[in-house]
């Protein structure tokens, strides 16, 4: 099994690095109760949209049950029996393969972070249209598959080619224009062949379940996870920049300025953190309290995340740990808080990468709602 470029050895179905737990139990340690369970939070039963509940879960390995729904349309009944795959445009063999003929090529595991364009559009101000999404539509984990860039070489792309179109097998209608349409997505040609793009089947060692991409989906690291398209049908190479709906209408910063031409896509993570303990709005006692939370961008990796507590005049760095072999995850951090003093407080969390990005205390506001990565804020009262 290749992780990240590093060949393991072993699967990780059942596995967990003794390094994994501490940092959890340091960072989580006493949020799970086996009497209790959570639940994903809907937000939209139809299309099925739900979040995680990503303060009660092990982060480190998220059951895919408990993974965030993001959907378009109703979910595809397909079959791997009878699934295939078509590549066409400019390449000069077209073809079609089967679910066990891309089962038979290198497979590659790679840890990846997965966040909707749309996570923590709730708060937004003033407000965004769009599913309310707080800090759940998050999600991380070990994705297994074959990279993309092996079928577009056994394809053999033409010098043409500019961009590869991904096409799923879910297409509904949309609210703003007629027709019907598939959610489609494009990628330039130089992330399309990049060895971590992949066609995923597995997720943390188990096979991707029908809510999820099965039987192939998609997985693009580094970028917002709608370029991550699920129930992959087609893979066609263009040599014009795409224009369907999901590229040129949504998955845009609108920022709707008087001339109303300033847009830009959607594509690479923004540097982020969230404060997942203690909640908002949290009832604590004096003495040592442990705030903790996560971070993490789409550009290089963490290098720092500091924490305020008197509303941003002063801030302080946290202890931060890492899962080994993957950098390309999230950081769990944490940091031992010492109150005396009773009456209400503002926390805030804000990290940067070594790209020397910085969480802005206020989010870029576009008309959609995409992207949002303000220095997180809990208020707490202490008794």
């Amino acid at each position: 099994m290749r992780i990240g470029g590093e060949d393991t050895g072993r699967s990780m179905k059942g596995q967990r690095h003794p390094y994994i737990r501490i940092t959890m139990k340091s960072v989580v340690g006493g949020l799970f109760n086996e009497s209790a369970r959570p639940y994903l939070i809907a937000r939209k039963l139809f299309p099925e949209n739900q979040e995680a509940p990503v303060q009660f879960i092990d982060l480190t390995n998220i059951p895919e049950e408990l993974l965030y729904r993001r959907n378009h349309f109703a979910y595809p009944p397909l079959r791997q029996e009878s699934y295939q795959i078509s590549i066409v445009g400019e390449v000069a063999q077209p073809r079609t393969v089967n679910y066990d003929f891309i089962r038979s090529l290198p497979s590659r595991s790679v840890p990846v972070v997965l966040e909707c364009a749309g996570n923590k559009r709730a708060f937004f101000e003033p407000a965004t249209f769009g599913e309310q999404w707080e800090k759940g539509a998050w999600a991380q984990g070990v994705w297994t598959g074959t990279s993309l860039s092996h079928l577009l070489q056994l394809a053999g792309i033409k010098a043409s080619a500019r961009e590869v179109v991904i096409e799923g097998w879910d297409a509904g209608y949309r609210t703003d224009m007629p027709g019907e349409f598939p959610y489609a997505r494009s990628l330039p040609i130089l992330q399309a062949m990049h060895p971590d793009t992949l066609l995923a089947y597995e997720y943390n060692g188990r096979p991707l379940t029908r809510k999820h991409g099965f039987p192939l989906r998609l997985i693009v690291p580094h970028w917002y996870a709608m370029a991550s398209v699920k129930w992959v049908k087609r893979i066609i190479v263009t040599e014009s920049a795409f224009q369907g709906p999901f590229q040129s209408v949504d998955y845009q910063y609108d920022l709707q300025n008087t001339n109303g031409q300033e847009k830009s896509p959607v594509t690479i993570l923004n540097v982020n953190s969230s404060i997942l303990r203690p909640l908002d709005r949290s009832i604590m006692r004096k003495g040592k309290q442990v705030i903790q939370g996560i971070a993490w961008t789409g550009l290089g990796e963490i290098h720092q995340v500091e924490l305020s507590l008197d509303g941003g005049n002063t801030w302080a760095a946290a202890q931060m740990g890492r899962i080994p072999y993957q950098s390309q995850a999230c950081v769990y951090w944490s940091y031992e808080w010492e109150v005396q003093r009773t009456g209400e407080y503002s926390i805030i969390s804000r990290s940067r990468d070594t790209f020397g990005r910085v969480q802005p205390m206020t989010a870029l506001w576009n008309r959609k709602g995409y992207g949002y990565n303000a220095a997180d804020l809990v208020k707490v009262r202490i008794e």
